[in-house]
């Protein structure tokens, strides 16, 4: 029997919706709709304004329904950023017209949601990549359901990902648990299932990764692509446009290796692509071959990196990320 699938529903349109008005702040100038956080990491008007506008349409639907969402008012409310939250709302009012600037506060408050292992909460990274959507390269929209600690519905929105090469816009991804995962064209269209390679041997193999070193420690996916004798040159991507490209067969083999041993991965960097991943017939786990476990709050605090392949070439690969890791264990 299936079932989410009113969550499937409504998640994909939210999205969609969210997409359209990250689209619209990509045509103007990046850099003048550009903050700089606490952390020092950037956020634009789309990572506020797509959250707005996924919330609200979700919780049209699905009242007082709780969020685990990246961004907070923290920075948008302080009144050197007045400018900024101005345009914010012109671009929520394309989509959400009925949506004014505190209204837009009150809805980002509502992502603060703390998680846990107990209930349904949603989690969302409204630009997952916002340095490749900065960069006009690839960015996702991320949006995940998790019950009980365990994520049961996936959906990734790729503006800048096609469908195929023949395929100028964007594509769309999505999973429910025992359901099989599936791809679209972003504007709509037939849906298309979609599986990971089906290959037994690492050589065959190709890496993607990102494009940040910062990210995931490229020196070390280096070490394992020759330890497996991988020849081609990794695929180099922001977001989860990679569990994406892992899950359709473009890659086989996503790695996150961890660059400080004190961090701890978000839930809404890795639950929707999780998902899709595996029902596509993918393996993910940790480092250390542990399973992902969303169940503890924002982060991922139990695991340490990830490891993402086909079946077929996993126990190779896990092999070699532990022969590597133990040569190198404090990146």
């Amino acid at each position: 029997m299936e079932i989410y699938q009113k969550e499937l529903s409504v998640g994909i349109d939210a999205i969609k919706k969210g997409a359209l008005l990250a689209q619209a702040v990509a045509k103007g100038f990046l850099s003048e709709n550009t903050l700089e956080k606490k952390d020092h990491s950037p956020v634009t008007i789309a990572d506020y304004g797509v959250q707005t506008v996924v919330i609200s349409e979700v919780r049209k639907a699905f009242k007082d329904c709780l969020f685990v969402a990246e961004e907070d008012t923290s920075d948008l409310e302080n009144p050197s950023n007045r400018n900024l939250l101005e345009k914010l709302e012109n671009f929520v009012q394309e989509q959400l017209p009925e949506l004014n600037t505190d209204d837009i506060l009150e809805v980002l408050k509502q992502g603060q949601y703390q998680g846990g292992s107990e209930g349904a909460f949603w989690t969302l990274d409204p630009i997952d990549g916002t340095k490749g959507f900065i960069r006009r390269e690839q960015y996702a929209l991320a949006l995940a359901y998790i019950v009980n600690g365990e994520v049961v519905l996936g959906i990734l929105a790729c503006p800048n990902l096609p469908v195929s090469g023949f395929n100028t816009g964007g594509s769309l991804y999505y999973g429910v648990k025992d359901q099989g995962a599936f791809m679209m064209d972003l504007s709509g269209g037939e849906r298309t299932s979609i599986s990971c390679q089906k290959i037994n041997d690492p050589k065959e193999a190709n890496f993607c990764e990102s494009v940040e070193s910062g990210h995931s420690s490229h020196d070390c996916s280096q070490k394992i692509a020759n330890l497996l004798g991988v020849s081609s040159p990794p695929l180099r991507m922001d977001s989860q446009c990679k569990y994406a490209a892992v899950a359709r067969g473009e890659a086989s083999i996503y790695l996150r290796l961890p660059i400080r041993p004190d961090y701890e991965e978000k839930i809404w960097d890795h639950a929707a692509g999780a998902l899709i991943l595996e029902e596509a017939g993918g393996v993910i786990h940790d480092i250390a071959g542990k399973s992902l476990d969303f169940s503890l709050g924002k982060t991922l605090k139990a695991n340490r990196g990830i490891v993402a392949s086909g079946a077929g070439i996993n126990q190779a690969l896990n092999s070699a990320v532990k022969n590597i890791l133990d040569k190198h264990p404090n990146p």
